[in-house]
């Protein structure tokens, strides 16, 4: 038998005498909890169809103080390959019924922390977090401590107890210089990218690593750092000819600067792939529209936004681990390298 009710008046109780269910399971259904039997969720919803029962999920977050809204905080969104993973995290957190609020912190640890004391107004449900450079663990720490789930993505920081989903930076500028040295080169540099982030450190490793596993003479093999950014491209080239007249290769630390230093090689009369080989890091949508087409180190942005709700599924872990999960890695030869 239906109840005949106005649904704004319809309780829990109402859906649970109507299923023949107790109000406790008719909230784990409605919270979407694992704990309640195929069978026993099948009636709820049928009850809840019959009824025209509307589920107050505002009602329900000042209730448990949770909302099901997801913090995004994006170090760099003038970075395409920022922008590109933003987009993407977005799309996955939507698909788990939850609401994402982005934001960028332009790489300021300041302005990053006043994003979100504001954010964390809201209740949120989780934080994802880009961290800014700077970003201290003591802080990180103190937005877990507080009950609030905090995902890093892209970059680590040391001491901090939250898990991280990155990329396999040290394989990736592995196989990249790796390639360029089966092509037979011994001048190579590493251009761009700065000590105060951690996939810096860890995409220089995987260069030092395959260079010193050649056995190059270390007077041929230049490391510049410059900014994350065309003109930082631009300017690195520029230094690493400088300290090197006999230039034969560069790995960059991202397709973006790697743009740039092509940019700069054709100023200089030099023929990108041809007289010095380019490499990038990111594969842009860009990358393999360009000429020459950049090769580079691909990374699937769809399987960092997996691997991100897969811990948003259980929140506890995002609370609790200091995990790290490592999102593999590919090279893409084309014409420049």
């Amino acid at each position: 038998m239906t109840i005949s009710k106005n649904n704004k008046n319809i309780t829990v109780f109402d859906v649970a005498r109507q299923a023949g269910v107790s109000k406790s399971t008719v909230s784990l259904v409605l919270t979407e909890s694992d704990k309640v039997s195929e069978r026993s969720r099948e009636k709820v919803l049928k009850a809840i169809d019959e009824l025209g029962y509307v589920y107050n999920r505002d009602a329900a977050a000042l209730r448990s103080r949770r909302s099901n809204l997801v913090g995004i905080v994006i170090n760099d969104l003038t970075n395409p390959y920022s922008a590109q993973l933003a987009v993407g995290l977005e799309r996955h957190i939507r698909a788990m019924d939850y609401m994402s609020v982005l934001v960028n912190s332009g790489e300021d640890f300041a302005t990053q922390k006043q994003l979100v004391q504001k954010l964390k107004e809201y209740r949120l449900a989780a934080l994802v977090i880009c961290p800014a450079p700077g970003t201290d663990a003591a802080w990180v720490n103190q937005q877990i401590d507080a009950g609030i789930p905090v995902i890093h993505i892209m970059r680590d920081v040391a001491g901090a107890r939250a898990p991280v989903v990155i990329p396999d930076n040290i394989r990736g500028t592995r196989l990249a210089t790796q390639h360029l040295l089966n092509r037979g080169f011994k001048h190579i540099a590493f251009i761009g990218g700065s000590e105060s982030i951690s996939d810096f450190h860890e995409r220089l490793c995987g260069f030092n690593q395959a260079v010193d596993g050649a056995g190059l003479n270390k007077q041929h093999i230049t490391r510049i750092q410059a900014q994350t950014n065309r003109h930082g491209g631009r300017q690195a080239v520029i230094q690493a000819l400088e300290a090197d007249p006999l230039l034969q290769a560069v790995v960059c630390f991202n397709d973006v600067i790697a743009y740039g230093a092509i940019e700069q090689l054709r100023a200089l009369g030099r023929v990108p792939g041809q007289d010095i080989a380019v490499v990038g890091f990111d594969d842009l949508e860009d990358s393999c529209r360009m000429s020459p087409a950049l090769s580079t180190v691909h990374i699937d942005a769809d399987e960092i936004g997996r691997a991100v709700c897969k811990l948003l599924g259980n929140k506890k872990d995002a609370v609790a681990s200091e995990g790290r999960i490592l999102v593999d890695v590919e090279f893409i030869p084309r014409s420049s390298g």
